[in-house]
């Protein structure tokens, strides 16, 4: 049967069914033909031209299948890149909107079978930045333009201008507090003479007299009551704005502690150079509860470790270990809150609330004293 003329209503039928999405067992990449049924790709597959594709194919199938995996990978992340730029995505949504132009190169053309391996793909060859979540995979483009890479360079520049302004702050609002606790411990109380001034002090004096008459003996006085009643004076007011003044350095001080902590309270704290303990017992017995330390940290969640103790080495997620707190005077660095990423010295262990008290190193902040600092905050560093 022969195709229909154009303007003709079978002709008109034909182009609104081949509008939109089509079944995708029905699609033959090689000849890049769409067919709208099961008997329309049957025919096509019995089909001279598609045999002559098939035998080219043959000749060299892992060519073909290596530019079908290029385009598709392309497409995917110029897509990604242009509509998402690199903010944080589920995979499969980004999957759906290429789907959805009808000319889209089909995955079941490329090396991947299935999009979770693709995604794992973009994460070792480093296009993409992948983690997984209850909700799937979520993927973020990494821009490798030098242009994009100087803009975040300018920005992370500027955050640690920021930072840094912050903390000197913080330093010169620390120095004014040690300074009028310093003044008020120096002062000495002095004592003055009391003089009554008629403009400030009400002076009441009631003598109440009582005669007693005893075998005619004179008159005695039995008792006197003095009762003195004084207009306090103002007294301490210096003292009284120096504590009103403390008070609100130290309430400066809370506000920028708490919004240094909200700021660098971060979900999650491996880093290089600490030691950890492996808590997980999926590895067996051998490597249950023995110490390593962190070479280098994969994808923020996760570690390369090797064994203090042996020359063993590891890939652990941040789940399968945990922070490692040595005894006080020892080395130990920050991995999360208001100080993440300072050097510290442990001062001091408190058992029963599970924190201890450090004492900063480095730095503009070194010499301050961080009290309560959670165990989990903190981890020994390797010396």
């Amino acid at each position: 049967m022969g195709k229909a003329e154009k303007g003709t209503p079978k002709y008109i039928a034909n182009k609104i069914k081949a509008k939109g999405l089509q079944k995708l067992r029905w699609y033959c990449q090689m000849c890049q033909k769409q067919c709208r049924d099961e008997n329309g790709f049957k025919c096509h597959t019995m089909s001279e031209s598609h045999q002559r594709q098939l035998l080219l194919f043959a000749d060299n199938s892992s060519k073909y299948i290596d530019q079908f995996s290029k385009e598709f990978c392309d497409g995917y992340l110029e897509l990604l890149r242009r509509q998402f730029g690199t903010k944080r995505v589920n995979a499969n949504k980004v999957y759906q909107d290429y789907i959805s132009n009808r000319d889209h190169l089909h995955m079941n053309a490329t090396q991947w079978e299935t999009l979770t391996e693709f995604v794992k793909w973009l994460g070792r060859e480093g296009k993409c930045t992948v983690d997984e979540t209850e909700k799937g995979w979520f993927v973020a483009y990494i821009d490798r333009d030098p242009a994009a890479i100087a803009a975040q360079e300018a920005k992370a520049k500027k955050e640690k201008l920021d930072k840094d302004d912050q903390e000197r702050m913080l330093e010169f609002i620390q120095r004014q507090v040690e300074k009028g606790k310093k003044e008020s411990t120096q002062e000495e109380t002095t004592y003055t003479e009391f003089k009554r001034e008629s403009s400030q002090e009400r002076l009441t004096l009631n003598l109440n007299l009582k005669r007693k008459t005893e075998d005619k003996k004179p008159e005695a006085l039995t008792k006197t009551a003095f009762s003195i009643k004084i207009k306090e004076e103002p007294s301490s007011k210096k003292q009284k704005t120096e504590k009103s003044k403390q008070s609100a350095l130290d309430e400066i001080m809370a506000m920028q502690e708490r919004e240094k902590e909200k700021n660098n309270r971060k979900d999650y704290w491996l880093t290089e150079g600490i030691v950890v303990k492996i808590v997980t017992k999926s590895l067996g017995d051998k490597f249950y509860k023995r110490k390593a330390v962190v070479e280098k940290v994969v994808d923020k969640y996760a570690a390369h470790v090797k064994l203090t103790d042996e020359s063993v080495k590891l890939k652990l997620d941040q789940n399968h270990v945990e922070t490692v707190i040595p005894s006080p005077g020892r080395y130990v660095r920050f991995v999360n809150g208001a100080y993440r990423g300072q050097t510290g010295v442990l001062k001091s262990l408190n058992t029963d609330e599970y924190c201890c008290d450090v004492e900063i190193s480095e730095g503009l902040l070194k010499g301050r004293l961080v009290r309560g600092v959670q165990y989990e905050d903190i981890s020994k560093l390797v010396t």
